[in-house]
């Protein structure tokens, strides 16, 4: 069996190599795309794959403690409800909107955390589903709340004091400064003492709790923290779009954070960055022929397992290692 090439959350490596150069500069050259272009529509882009990231690390963060959530978008929905509840019923201002969508979130996620981390495998999976389900039939069945389905719509942009973000231009810097951050803190928890608990629990549960960890209280811990982050990147979803709808937080919406995972690489802190990056411009560039998008998806996902189980993240090394045999 061939050895895993991306090291495992909570163990330390080289800070810095020169492959690691090429990506920080691949990353700056993308993040500062759209500011040279200046077009509305690569802003749009941009700000939809910083949104993608944030999802997407609080969905890695869940899955190194080896559970994959497939109710990771009613975690965004949530948060994106609760923000513009505080903002619009509530008058409260932008940040506390944001604040709240993430304390929200992360209660909901401790409330169920515990029963349903209780659960492995295909049963984990389908409880998930259905709660995700669950949750979008609950918001259309109350319209006063969440707008049915006909949505609400003018939804306060961000804000933060006289300064309203209402452009794509303006929101974009917010976006990416958010995406930065929340890719700092899973980096800090990877190389804590709870990102190396993270690790055992899903290298072999069994002897990490032979081992003396407390693995359900390490994986509900790993749910909050995850649960928390897609409650923040909702909130930014929600001002940014200006516009929820129960459909919007619907099962493919989780799919395709678990596809973002999966083809970046689940457990590498890059992952999710490179499945955003590149998975977040196909529907538009794929406009054109919908039908096959998850045709598309599917195909990619499938190859990505056969050939590159680590993710994409992992492609420097495998090219490395197969010149190396030549």
């Amino acid at each position: 069996m061939e050895k895993s090439t991306v090291q495992p959350a909570g163990t330390q490596e080289a800070f810095w190599t020169p492959g690691r150069g090429v990506f920080a500069l691949a990353l700056l050259a993308a993040a500062l795309f759209p500011v040279i272009s200046g077009s509305a529509f690569h802003f749009h882009i941009a700000i939809m794959i910083c949104i993608g990231i944030i999802a997407t690390m609080g969905l890695g963060v869940i899955a190194r403690v080896g559970q994959l959530s497939l109710c990771h978008g009613a975690f965004v929905g949530v948060g994106a409800y609760t923000s513009m509840l505080m903002v619009m019923r509530l008058d409260l201002p932008f940040m506390a909107g944001v604040v709240a969508a993430v304390v929200v979130t992360a209660l909901v996620a401790a409330v169920i955390g515990g029963p349903l981390l209780r659960l492995r495998g295909v049963y984990f999976v389908l409880i998930t589903f259905a709660l995700n389900e669950l949750f979008r039939l609950v918001m259309l069945e109350f319209p006063g709340l969440s707008g049915g389905s006909s949505g609400i719509a003018n939804i306060p942009a961000a804000s933060f004091g006289s300064l309203v973000l209402d452009e794509k231009a303006s929101f974009y810097p917010l976006a990416l400064i958010s995406a930065v951050l929340v890719v700092a803190l899973v980096a800090l928890i990877d190389r804590s003492m709870i990102g190396r608990r993270f690790s055992a629990v899903e290298e072999n549960i069994t002897l990490a709790e032979s081992s003396g960890i407390a693995t359900a209280r390490t994986q509900n811990l790993a749910f909050i923290i995850g649960s928390g982050i897609a409650g923040f990147a909702g909130a930014l979803m929600a001002h940014y779009i200006g516009f929820l709808s129960p459909e919007t937080f619907h099962f493919e919406l989780s799919v395709s954070y678990i596809i973002m995972l999966v083809v970046g690489g689940r457990l590498a802190l890059w992952g999710p960055v490179v499945g955003a990056l590149v998975l977040t411009p196909l529907p538009e560039f794929l406009r054109g022929a919908v039908e096959f998008q998850h045709v598309f998806y599917g195909i990619a996902l499938i190859a990505i397992l056969s050939f590159l189980p680590n993710g994409l993240v992992s492609l420097p090394e495998k090219l490395a290692k197969l010149g190396g045999r030549k």
